[in-house]
């Protein structure tokens, strides 16, 4: 096991009768991303909060970074980052002064501290604010902050609960590139997030649980293949019409957008042939894609 930054066996999690996590397997190699993704009550927190030494497993076996959750969780503790949903930082300090805290407490030297503290607060676009009262920050800088802070002393494992959560779209971009440089550092992550987008970008593999279970795994790639084939997705008028002449590929049809989805297992050939099969209706638009990781996930997790 001790190849690995995480690994699981058969981990599990009961509350009086109910497993809220049940034979979890996971193996998370260094400088990789796995992403857990789940509906509310999944089991995602109790998973993590068992991996981060939160929470003791009622049965199975989990390592990080080499060390035992159960019987040695202090060394875990020295091994990872976490950064939670709640941002853990002092309203009547800095940016700056929040980060060095934080770096003395965990007994970086005060050179490397200061050091460190710069480099984050460049990474994350801070530096013009780091002298400023925490209390001045806007949401989004608040969170990278946060992240910036879980990164004072370098870790082999991070846990990033929904890192970009209240974050805009350019925020958002800023905080996948430093987590990717995460990566490229050689670090572990384990990535829970809402924005299936964001699994899809970063995550090398990904865990899909319900109720407490692994429903399905792989690599967002693999995940997206077990929905289906590639679908045509046509908007016009005569929708229902068109439904009608396609009705042997069983189209979905959306009446609220105009709208109907089919299958293309021939790509490019098969978009061309339903075109011809609606020359005569207005067709405003068609486009040919491939099923997406919210695709995967809403068939997986309601299957």
């Amino acid at each position: 096991m001790n190849s690995y930054a995480v690994r699981t066996e058969a981990l599990g999690r009961r509350f009086g009768d109910t497993d809220a996590l049940r034979d979890l397997d996971l193996e998370v190699a260094p400088g990789t991303v796995l992403g857990l993704l789940g509906h509310n009550g999944a089991g995602k927190t109790t998973a993590v909060r068992i991996l981060t030494t939160l929470l003791a497993p009622t049965s199975g076996r989990a390592l990080v970074a080499g060390r035992d959750v159960a019987t040695e969780p202090g060394a875990v503790r020295e091994r990872i980052a976490v950064a939670g949903q709640e941002a853990s930082l002092d309203e009547r300090l800095t940016g700056r002064e929040n980060l060095m805290l934080l770096g003395r407490l965990q007994k970086l030297p005060k050179r490397a501290a200061v050091s460190r503290c710069d480099e984050l607060l460049e990474r994350f676009g801070l530096t013009d604010a780091a002298d400023r009262l925490l209390g001045t920050y806007s949401g989004g800088m608040r969170r990278r902050l946060d992240l910036a802070a879980c990164l004072m002393v370098r870790r082999p494992v991070v846990f990033l609960d929904e890192p970009t959560t209240g974050l805009d779209p350019a925020a958002r971009a800023d905080m996948w590139g430093a987590i990717a440089d995460l990566v490229t550092d050689g670090a572990a992550l384990i990535l829970t997030t809402q924005y299936l987008e964001e699994a899809d970008r970063l995550a090398d593999r990904i865990v899909v649980l319900s109720g407490g279970r692994t429903v399905a795994e792989g690599t967002p790639a693999e995940l997206k293949r077990r929905v289906g084939d590639r679908r045509v997705h046509l908007t016009l008028d005569a929708f229902e019409e068109a439904a009608r002449r396609l009705s042997r590929l069983e189209p979905e049809v959306d009446v609220r957008t105009r709208s109907l989805s089919v299958p293309a297992p021939g790509g490019p050939d098969d978009l061309r042939s339903m075109l011809d099969a609606l020359d005569d209706l207005d067709v405003e638009e068609a486009s040919l894609a491939q099923p997406t990781l919210d695709d995967a996930f809403f068939a997986l997790t309601t299957a």
